[in-house]
């Protein structure tokens, strides 16, 4: 998976900007490389959980087509943990077979970690991520 640094700069940015609660939001792309930021509120408002209300995945969803895009990954942010996908994190890949997971850790706020993954039937595996 391909993202410019631009992006991930944007999504590590979101994740501090929302601290002490977890950050949450879509990545719209081509043919596996990342192209947008589609930042979501938490509507968990918690530093230990997210989502996105159903109102607002769909809005999302939708500029994401319009745009001629598709759904690549999903993000969010541990405040506290490493940037591996938590149990809470693997229930909600469920419903997402074809998109990457992507976890900021704040863990070390100076030293953000983001990492990615595919979950399927709750199997968690490790993806490349380039950054340039």
């Amino acid at each position: 998976m391909r993202f410019g640094r631009h992006l991930t700069d944007q999504i590590v940015r979101q994740a501090l900007d929302e601290r002490p609660n977890e950050c949450c939001g879509l990545v719209g792309g081509r043919e596996g490389r990342a192209e947008t930021v589609y930042p979501a509120t938490n509507a968990e408002d918690s530093p230990f959980r997210y989502s996105i209300s159903p109102s607002e995945q769909l809005e999302l969803v939708n500029r994401i087509e319009e745009s001629g895009e598709e759904i690549i990954a999903i993000y969010h942010s541990h405040t506290k943990t490493e940037p591996y996908p938590s149990e809470t994190d693997v229930n909600l890949a469920s419903g997402w077979p074809d998109v990457a997971w992507l976890i900021i850790s704040l863990k070390d706020p100076e030293r953000p970690e983001l990492r990615a993954f595919r979950i399927v039937d709750r199997q968690i595996e490790d993806l490349d991520l380039e950054i340039g």
